[in-house]
């Protein structure tokens, strides 16, 4: 009995992972459109939202998200001493990161539209990347999300993949995966803050970074 509790906590981690992960890339798309502006990013969230934010959907991904956050936290404190290669140890760090960010993020949304009343669209996402001394705070806090999900996902491809494809080894394919996510992470920065430029953030969105509400 004492074995089979963490295998089906692993269970249940892996697959609200996948359940996650099917969102998370659908976020990650979405904000490498801001490549193309502030328009573009918003008008393909709209597109997307009409599937993550249907009820069953919205549901499933909130439950999905908890269940992830407390089996992960649960797995962090069972691997502390098995965890001893460099990606078992990744594996391990990123998933803490990302549960923490998970905490931190999603209040942060759900404030934002039930205390707030702001639609937490574009500008919700990038008034601290494009302000000072916010920045300082959240391009590390949305790059390492970024980076951690890249670094799990390949963490979880060195352990589960046995062969070798086209002439890469696991572990060069998980490397390879670390480096995608370099670049995503950099292109979405670059992407959210106009080029390094910054973005005018609208009024509305002002209370964000100390800034009265508008009237």
């Amino acid at each position: 009995m004492a074995i089979a509790k963490p295998t089906n906590a692993r269970r249940l981690h892996y697959y609200a992972g996948l359940t996650i992960a099917v969102f998370v890339v659908m976020h990650l798309i979405n904000h490498l459109s801001s490549l193309y502006g502030p328009e573009r990013h918003i008008a393909l969230m709209q597109t997307l939202r009409s599937v993550y934010r249907h009820p069953v959907a919205e549901t499933l991904l909130l439950g999905a998200v908890l269940v992830q956050i407390g089996s992960g936290l649960r797995l962090f404190r069972d691997t502390r001493h098995t965890a001893t290669t460099f990606f078992g140890r990744m594996h391990r760090w990123t998933g803490l990161y990302l549960a923490i960010f998970f905490v931190i993020h999603l209040s942060a949304v759900l404030g934002g539209r039930c205390v707030l009343h702001l639609d937490t669209n574009f500008y919700f996402g990038v008034a601290g990347l494009n302000s000072f001394p916010f920045n300082l705070f959240f391009v590390p806090y949305y790059g390492l999300a970024i980076l951690s999900f890249f670094g799990h996902v390949a963490a979880i491809h060195h352990k589960k993949m046995s062969r070798t494809v086209a002439g890469l080894s696991p572990t060069v394919q998980a490397r390879a995966i670390l480096l995608l996510g370099a670049v995503v992470t950099l292109l979405i920065v670059y992407g959210l803050t106009n080029g390094f430029r910054g973005v005018t953030i609208p009024a509305e969105y002002g209370v964000l970074i100390g800034k009265p509400i508008a009237e």
